[in-house]
């Protein structure tokens, strides 16, 4: 919904509440990415899921408003003070919160504020965790049989509320599903004052920790069991409180995937990482990104330059890695060049990935190898190699096989540079502190450079976790190493790599 403020704007910025649902990424509505993509500040609360961030422009300030146990806790006056300083500047901000902005959030408290200061704003709804539960945790919210309706109930009333507290008479007879925010510390209170109003202390009741987190937990019990099952867990929990509580299920869906419950590292450039992230916490896993390598231009594009004006001079342009497609490609059009420029030349690409990115540019291959190894590519080639002329678009490491076999076979082989593999040297702390502790329970290795990138970053750090290869050729750098992989994938591809982890 959009609210306007009654009085005349005195500022030029705006303010956009949004709700980012209870904590897996993709629960954020798309108004709500659309607010995050014009966002020049975002003001967050800790309990939202980091990678919702990645909507936000890359040159947006992104401020925590705190977290408990670690850093200090923003006050409510201190975040009105700042979405009013920051939108009276001319910003655009978005306050993203965990959940609703509207249900126990004191969302009421940042637009009254917003209203005084005739600051322009608009709310954007989120899912919040009563209802994500039913989903997520495999509990009926409502049921034909056994809840007709739900009450939403805070655990713990503002110290200086004034007015009557909550009327557990009545809550002890709603003939419905009660759920409980904010109800872990107050636990015995509340549970008791439901007792002694009447309800039954053997009435059903679910636990619900970090709902939609990959690490959500769940608990069934008795109303009378709730304060004991809450005395050793930390925010955020709800408690769900009726006889859905206890109808029969085979389980939440979300805790029966593959995954579930692991936490993986994935090393691949920041850039690269999207498709197997997305791979892995679609199977239910905790996905912590920490490049190993990353990629860049080469210092000159002279004799890249060079060679593309002789295109026509080759018989086959070979691409053995995605990067080295849109590097080579996209330098042709920086130069004014078109796809007719690979008139005549044949192509190939050492896998499905490669090929895959040949058709974005609306090329086809015309030869991928069956295995996905620069040995395979090789193989494919030899028996028409001999007076062909070869063109490799390449990083600037890796492997010589690929031109040595092709030159045995007798084929003429020219190299070019087309984009630079270097090395991550500063590992992010927090990631390095899990993998110490042992926190970190697979490290995906998809590359022999990233191989030898995680032993500079990490050194014996990595026996603390279980290593997945993308290839023997990779397996064999690890063990060069002193490494032995715990899996490896069957296919030298990501959907190989996810298939291992989801098997083992």
């Amino acid at each position: 919904m959009v609210a306007m403020s009654k009085q005349q704007p005195v500022a030029t910025g705006k303010v956009y509440l949004v709700g980012a649902g209870p904590g897996a990424p993709g629960l954020i509505t798309l108004r709500g990415v659309e607010c995050l993509a014009r966002a020049d500040v975002v003001l967050y609360d800790y309990l939202v899921n980091p990678r919702i961030l990645q909507h936000a422009p890359a040159g947006a300030e992104r401020i925590c408003l705190g977290q408990h146990g670690r850093t200090r806790l923003w006050s409510q006056a201190e975040i009105n003070a700042a979405l009013v300083r920051y939108a009276g500047e001319g910003k655009t901000v978005v306050r993203l919160k965990g959940g609703d902005p509207a249900i126990f959030a004191r969302g009421a408290e940042e637009t009254e504020t917003l209203c005084r200061h005739g600051i322009d704003y608009e709310i954007v709804p989120g899912i919040t965790a009563a209802l994500a539960a039913g989903s997520y945790a495999g509990v009926p919210i409502t049921h034909r049989d056994h809840a007709s309706a739900v009450a939403i109930v805070t655990g713990q009333e503002a110290d200086d509320k004034a007015g009557l507290a909550l009327d557990y008479g009545y809550l002890a007879q709603f003939p419905g599903t009660l759920v409980v925010y904010m109800g872990v510390t107050t636990a015995p209170e509340w549970t008791r004052a439901l007792i002694e109003a009447g309800k039954s202390s053997d009435t059903p009741a679910m636990v619900v920790r970090r709902c939609s987190f990959p690490d959500q937990t769940t608990w069934r019990c008795t109303l009378d069991e709730v304060a004991g099952r809450l005395e050793s867990l930390r925010p955020p929990v709800i408690v769900i409180v009726g006889p859905v509580a206890a109808v029969s299920a085979s389980g939440s869906w979300f805790e029966q995937r593959p995954l579930f419950g692991q936490t993986v590292l994935v090393t691949r450039p920041a850039h690269q990482a999207g498709e197997l992230v997305e791979q892995l916490e679609e199977r239910g896993a905790s996905v912590l990104l920490q490049p190993a390598i990353a990629v860049r231009e080469p210092r000159s594009w002279e004799q890249v330059d060079s060679v593309l004006a002789r295109l026509h001079m080759f018989d086959w342009l070979v691409f053995s890695s995605v990067n080295g497609v849109h590097a080579l490609l996209g330098r042709l059009a920086a130069m004014g060049r078109d796809l007719r420029a690979l008139a005549g030349v044949r192509l190939a690409g050492i896998g499905p990935a490669t090929v895959a990115a040949l058709a974005e540019y609306h090329l086809r291959a015309d030869l991928q190898p069956e295995r996905y190894q620069a040995e395979d590519l090789a193989d494919a080639l030899a028996p028409d190699a001999a007076g062909r002329r070869f063109l490799l678009a390449r990083a600037s490491r890796g492997r010589e096989v690929l031109g040595e076999r092709l030159r045995e076979a007798g084929g003429t082989v020219e190299q070019i540079v087309v984009y630079e593999s270097i090395d991550v040297t500063q590992p992010d702390p927090d990631v390095a502190l899990q993998l110490r502790e042992g926190r970190i329970d697979w490290t995906t290795v998809t590359s022999s450079a990233i191989a030898r990138s995680l032993w500079a970053l990490f050194g014996d750090a990595l026996q603390q976790t279980r290593l997945v290869s993308i290839s023997p050729v990779t397996t064999a750098t690890l063990r060069e190493l002193g490494l032995e992989p715990a899996a490896e994938a069957a296919e030298a591809t990501l959907p190989g790599v996810v298939d291992a982890l989801c098997h083992r």
